[in-house]
């Protein structure tokens, strides 16, 4: 069976700007491998602002930004699997921002990754594999029993 992601922010931009990381995350989620991958709704927001910020700092060459933006926009509605956020997401996630002190959107990225690992253990699925990058982010989330593949571990 093949593997179940879950991929914050830090992670998933490393699929559209070219850093640490980069080659292996695109392996990792290249569609052929039959990988699934899911994501916040909020990240949508947050991968946007990053790429736009970038852009605005001098980082990422205007083409390239649009080009990121308008790759990723396809990803979302096809390759990537959408956890909403509802009370109960967010419920959880301000008991996990005040247990391990994190950022309120990694809070919300937590979150999601939990609820989603929580069902498919229900179903005896395979584990959920959350790809971050957030080394805060990552200590919660093995804190919480998740399995954490950060992709600056893979240059």
């Amino acid at each position: 069976m093949a593997n179940v992601y879950f991929a914050d922010t830090s992670a998933l931009s490393k699929r559209y700007i070219n850093e640490i990381g980069t080659n292996w995350l695109q392996a990792t989620l290249e569609p052929s491998t039959g990988c699934t991958v899911f994501v916040v709704r909020t990240t949508a927001v947050e991968l946007i602002a990053a790429l736009a910020r970038r852009e605005r700092g001098g980082t990422l060459a205007p083409p390239d930004s649009v080009v990121a933006r308008a790759a990723f926009r396809a990803h979302l509605s096809i390759e990537y699997k959408i956890i909403e956020v509802t009370e109960v997401l967010v419920n959880q996630a301000m008991l996990l921002a005040e247990t391990y002190g994190l950022r309120g959107y990694d809070a919300v990225q937590l979150a999601a990754a939990l609820e989603v690992n929580v069902s498919y253990r229900a179903t005896n699925l395979p584990t959920v594999i959350l790809l971050s990058a957030d080394t805060e982010l990552n200590a919660a989330a093995i804190a919480e029993g998740l399995i954490v593949e950060n992709p600056n571990s893979h240059p």
